[in-house]
């Protein structure tokens, strides 16, 4: 309300910023008005109503000095920083605002929201609203998904701008990483009292002091050290004795997939800058932004051979696989829970990396189903309401099964029994038939009795 951008704010500020206006009463509307503005006053949530369009919505009203109502709004929150109101118009057939309109109804001259600029209304060059569409085109046209997105975007701006924007949102996505991961902060904002663990978890992969990487030394309970033979790394067994007497610490076995603790550190990091309110990029939302830059990431420090063609394919990917969700359901945890959130970074995560590791169409297609496939009925029950519980690990978690979902498609040849359509009305079922606690209300769930030092949550 203040005019700035998720683009351009300085987010080192936004705290100190806020805490002015809860201070001073002062909100600097666009940055150029000045009203009063009292927050435990003129911010009034209605934790058990919602409007009928929509779960996420608000209602602005706008008064004169008299308190005299001028005018008022309401405007719905339906995911992926997507904001619209009753008047918003639907973006060449897309259902963006509360599934009232069917598809056929739409028409994409109908189209305009009115921060697009006037080359972003022409029609795509290779339009699709579904999974099969798409996979007809990659056939018809011998392309790949990420060159049928490309072509699109060439409708509305020149290759040096998509490839300028692409960048962009992977340098953001990385520095998310990099900040999460050097952060001297201890504690994340909030009453939970939640630790940052990317930094810490950084430094020991560093130092080879993981316990699933080759040099991890610690002394186990029986003398020598892990990782060494003989003396030794082997950890002979203990003396039988009854499960009632007390065991000897067992060692920690190492795994083979050491790259995988990045991947899950990683993740970490970008989910702790954003509950910690840093720049991070939505994809598909906030509270998923850690899966697809893991695995991006994860992909191009341990993986890749040409990294800019990677980062392009990957992107342009995963945005396809995102927009069929946004079409065929919803990115919403208000309405999906959160399969609509980490479950579609999953899906859109696995056919990035399912393309840059060389699978065919139908087998991005595949990996996309299957990570969405496990990830139905997730339900979406932040404790106390804030993005950390359970909800920084589950990204990682997603990162980790993203990697292997997409491995399970690429052994594969392409066909299977579930399509991606189908798990995405799947999805979409789902989500409706999810009660309402399970939905970012923090009601139910995980979120449903928590107990924080002396403070109860319901």
């Amino acid at each position: 309300m203040e005019g700035e951008s998720p683009e351009s704010v300085e987010t080192s500020t936004i705290q100190s910023r806020l805490k002015g206006i809860d201070e001073h009463k002062v909100l600097t509307l666009d940055s150029t008005h000045r009203i009063q503005f009292d927050p435990a006053k003129d911010l009034v949530f209605h934790y058990f109503e919602s409007l009928p369009q929509h779960p996420n919505g608000m209602r602005f009203c706008a008064f004169n000095d008299q308190g005299d109502l001028l005018a008022t709004n309401e405007y719905f929150s339906i995911g992926g920083g997507f904001v619209v109101n009753e008047r918003t118009q639907l973006n060449h057939g897309e259902n963006v605002f509360y599934k009232k309109e069917q598809d056929q109804e739409t028409k994409a001259n109908k189209v305009i929201p009115q921060t697009r600029r006037n080359q972003d209304l022409a029609p795509a060059a290779l339009p699709f609203s579904n999974a099969t569409e798409l996979l007809e085109l990659c056939k018809r046209e011998n392309m790949t998904i990420a060159q049928v997105v490309y072509e699109n975007e060439l409708r509305w701006r020149s290759a040096a701008e998509i490839r300028e924007k692409t960048f962009a949102i992977w340098n953001t996505m990385d520095n998310a990483i990099k900040n999460g991961c050097l952060s001297t902060e201890e504690m994340l904002p909030g009453r939970l009292r939640v630790r940052r663990r990317a930094p810490g978890l950084y430094k020991k992969l560093l130092k080879g002091l993981y316990s699933t990487t080759p040099l991890y030394k610690e002394t186990n309970v029986f003398g020598g050290s892990r990782g060494q033979e003989g003396g030794s790394g082997l950890v002979h067994s203990a003396p039988e004795r009854g499960i009632d007497k007390v065991l000897p610490r067992r060692s920690v076995k190492r795994l083979m997939l050491p790259a995988l603790d990045y991947l899950s550190v990683y993740a970490i990091a970008v989910n702790e800058e954003n509950a910690a309110g840093g720049r991070v990029v939505t994809a598909p939302t906030n509270g998923a932004a850690g899966v697809i830059p893991a695995v991006l990431k994860y992909y191009l420090e341990f993986i890749s051979d040409n990294p800019e063609q990677d980062i392009m394919e990957f992107l342009l990917t995963t945005a396809a696989i995102g927009m069929l969700y946004k079409r065929g359901a919803s990115i919403s945890a208000a309405e999906m829970g959160c399969q609509g959130e980490v479950g579609v970074a999953c899906s859109m995560a696995s056919a990035g990396f399912a393309a840059v590791m060389g699978g065919t169409v139908q087998q991005v297609e595949n990996a996309a189903e299957i990570g969405m496939e496990h990830n139905l009925g997730l339900t979406c029950d932040p404790i106390d309401g804030l993005v950390q519980i359970p909800c920084i690990e589950r990204n990682a978690l997603g990162a980790v099964k993203a990697v292997t979902a997409a491995q399970l498609a690429l052994n594969g040849d392409g066909h299977h029994r579930v399509t991606l359509d189908q798990v995405i009305e799947t999805m979409r079922q789902t989500g409706n038939d999810m009660q309402a606690k399970y939905k970012e209300t923090s009601q139910g769930g995980l979120s449903g009795k928590w107990i924080i030092g002396e403070v109860f949550l319901y």
